[in-house]
């Protein structure tokens, strides 16, 4: 086993270029909770109701009325995206890889990268944000920052409603605004979203040829089209890429790739533990 844990270490530290791949499991490693005391906090109401146990669930309730809905949506945006500072362990990450040649593509849309230094031009957040409004139709293909109106809600929500004159609508066509979250065909992919997507594929070009490792980190299978299973194929076709995961659970990878991979089924701060040491 040590063996076999100095070999991830040496791909790492040998590396030309760093692919981290991130998904839901590094929130939960780092502390962002959905359900448990942070919802009965803010939430309680909803399990009181509607029998909900965590923010996820409740956030598919179908609301008696958009005052409703956005008093719920309102508090959940600000527990997840804009009350919590850079996390410990995301902080940990930067620490670990900011002088190094890295990109980050991840799903979630919480912010955590920015807020604990990561560079903005080497982020790729392919499922939106939750700081982003977009028309719910659309009708057009732009973003807008939700910040102030978020706060605003906040502030005036009474008995789990906002006001009337609070629901967020389309400049362009009146209609309602809903977060920039990736959910089916309406999710605006825009300007911004647009220009990271090309800078993920340029990281890529250049650094095809280079000693590449693409560190998976709590990326599971709600969407492994996304960072899982083309990290695997790019591990294959690039000569002199490696693959490791770091996940609790799991334990596959493509055949074909076996002698260039390593999975490791353990907590990432026990993880970012041990790499800590070696460097």
């Amino acid at each position: 086993m040590m063996f076999m844990s100095k070999k991830w270490k040496n791909w790492i530290n040998e590396a030309d270029a760093i692919v981290i791949g991130a998904g839901a499991g590094l929130s939960t490693a780092a502390g962002l909770e959905y359900g448990g005391k942070t919802f009965l906090n803010y939430f309680q109401y909803m399990k009181d109701l509607y029998g909900y146990e965590d923010m996820y669930s409740a956030g598919i309730h179908s609301f008696s009325s958009l005052e409703e809905q956005w008093g719920y949506w309102a508090k959940f945006i600000y527990i997840n995206r804009y009350k919590p500072k850079g996390l410990p362990l995301y902080k940990k990450i930067f620490q670990l890889f900011k002088d190094r040649n890295y990109f980050v593509i991840t799903t979630n849309v919480d912010h955590q990268f920015q807020k604990s230094g990561f560079d903005k031009k080497r982020l790729f957040y392919t499922q939106g944000d939750y700081g982003l409004f977009q028309c719910s139709k659309p009708c057009h293909n732009k973003t807008y920052d939700n910040e102030k109106s978020i706060m605003e809600m906040i502030s005036k929500e009474k008995e789990h409603k906002i006001p009337t004159e609070m629901i967020p609508l389309c400049p362009k066509c009146g209609l309602p605004m809903c977060m920039n979250l990736r959910s089916d065909e309406t999710f605006v992919e825009d300007e911004q979203w647009q220009k990271a997507a090309e800078r993920y594929v340029d990281f890529l070009r250049e650094n095809k040829e280079r000693k590449i490792v693409f560190l998976e980190l709590g990326v599971g299978f709600n969407t492994p089209s996304i960072i899982k299973f083309p990290f695997m194929q790019m591990t294959y076709e690039m000569p002199n890429a490696h693959y490791i995961c770091v996940n609790r659970g799991y334990n596959s990878v493509y055949d074909e790739i076996k002698e260039k991979s390593m999975v490791l089924n353990m907590d990432i701060n026990d993880f970012i533990k041990e790499y800590e040491e070696e460097v």
